[in-house]
């Protein structure tokens, strides 16, 4: 139940949601993912911790960057059915288009001229 709790808590705010889906088939790092949702780093950091708080994406350190994916086959099930669940939902949605596309161009930039466009960037 403590499970369950955790992710619904966790999936019940828009950019979260949108967050898991950028995340579809890549492994991002938190600049990429603030370019796309138009975030504060802070607040998408605090997003990402709440998303991994309930094992919906895994994270990693290299140097100061910090980079997210989603949780792989070794999680729960009742965590890989909530991903399958969200990216199914997003495909079909409006914003989730919007976000692949925008993900698209910014998959393009270096992540270090992202953090120097940010400015405030913490990975």
């Amino acid at each position: 139940m403590r499970d369950l709790l955790a992710i619904t808590k966790a999936l019940a705010d828009e950019n979260r949601i949108r967050a898991v889906a950028l995340l579809e088939g890549h492994e991002l790092c938190l600049c990429q993912i603030v370019e796309v949702l138009g975030l504060a780093s802070s607040t998408v950091s605090r997003h990402m911790s709440i998303l991994h708080q309930a094992r919906l994406v895994e994270t990693r350190k290299q140097g100061r960057w910090a980079y997210f994916r989603l949780a792989d086959e070794d999680a729960p099930d009742t965590v890989r059915d909530a991903i399958v669940w969200v990216l199914a939902a997003l495909a079909r949605d409006k914003q989730g288009k919007l976000d692949r596309k925008e993900l698209k161009a910014v998959l393009k930039m270096e992540p270090e001229e992202l953090c120097r466009r940010q400015g405030e960037c913490k990975c």
